[in-house]
């Protein structure tokens, strides 16, 4: 009887977090489909993006505000000088960025500065405060910004990209998702004939067979991605069902074709947010916590959710901005 009666407590644990985990995810797809829409039909008005970008413009400010405070919390040792001017910072970079890329065209340019002038009040406090802002708190920070407020801004600009924004936007959200669905529930199905464990140090649950599955997710999410832009938007300005926006593909090799390209983002991006995944274990290992933060029920905090998407925004920026053009 006692071991029946230690063993449901356990059993209704994870199925109330199965189910929190669920209804979280279930919310989290819904408001990106509405930020979706929201840019894909409001009038552009002339600028990169369209206005309609503006919703996940803010999505990608929470990120970099609520991911800092919850990076600086589970690191600790951070003074408070260092903890003002890091959120102050991580509050401004994603806005700074897309006021000067609208006006200007110099949004990364902007973002350099201002972290070049955050750097330097950061070694301020070090010198004028040394007793309590430490020369580690201030690595820390800096790291912090890099990982929370720079990697957001990756996510704005890929959100305001002259030409193929809204692909970008739909494969980084698609593919992410895919992959860790498809990890957990092939991992779950597959690991008691497949048991060998990806990185059991950072996580003991994660499986190879599982890391495969993430794989094909993240392919399966990009040619998702690439049908939805192909029959709602269009190749290179032809309309195939209805376009929006200027929405379509911008697509111009004649060597390769555009399905084969979206593959090969999908697999990237599919392989980056995993090693994301693992280093935001990493971290939490280091600091000894299980989660970043209780913001989302049965995921954790932003960064939980996020970390995945943050690592995995410099190579989608990188294909999309650059080579699909």
């Amino acid at each position: 009887m006692e071991e029946i009666t230690t063993k449901e407590p356990v059993q209704s644990k994870e199925k109330a977090n199965f189910k929190a985990r669920t209804i979280t995810a279930a919310v989290y797809v819904v408001l990106w489909v509405g930020l979706i829409s929201m840019k894909w039909l409001l009038p552009s008005g002339g600028i990169a993006g369209g206005w309609g970008a503006l919703g996940f413009d803010a999505v990608f400010c929470a990120v970099s505000v609520i991911g800092s405070f919850e990076f600086m919390r589970a690191i600790g040792g951070i003074s408070s000088p260092q903890h003002i001017v890091t959120m102050a910072f991580s509050a401004m970079v994603v806005p700074l960025y897309v006021v000067v890329q609208i006006t200007m065209a110099a949004g990364f340019l902007a973002v350099a500065c201002a972290f070049t002038v955050y750097v330097m009040f950061l070694m301020a406090t070090s010198v004028f405060d040394p007793l309590r802002s430490t020369v580690k708190g201030t690595i820390s920070c800096v790291f912090c910004m890099l990982y929370c407020g720079v990697l957001s801004t990756m996510l704005a600009a890929l959100n305001h990209l002259e030409q193929n924004s809204m692909a970008a936007i739909l494969t980084v959200f698609i593919c992410t998702v895919l992959c860790d669905t498809c990890a957990y529930l092939i991992g779950s199905v597959f690991k008691r004939w497949l048991p060998w464990k990806l990185s059991p140090k950072l996580s003991p649950n994660k499986t190879v067979i599982g890391a495969a599955g993430g794989i094909l997710g993240g392919i399966l999410g990009a040619m998702l991605a690439y049908a939805i832009i192909y029959y709602l938007g269009g190749l290179n300005g032809q309309i195939i069902f209805a376009g929006y926006n200027d929405v379509y593909l911008t697509f111009t090799s004649t060597k390769i074709h555009p399905l084969v390209t979206f593959i090969l983002v999908g697999l990237a991006t599919a392989v980056l947010a995993q090693i994301g995944d693992l280093f935001e274990s990493a971290i939490k290992r280091e600091c000894g916590i299980k989660d970043m933060g209780k913001l989302l029920p049965g995921h954790g905090g932003i960064l939980d959710r996020f970390d995945s998407m943050l690592y995995c925004s410099v190579v989608v920026l990188l294909c999309f901005g650059t080579i699909i053009i």
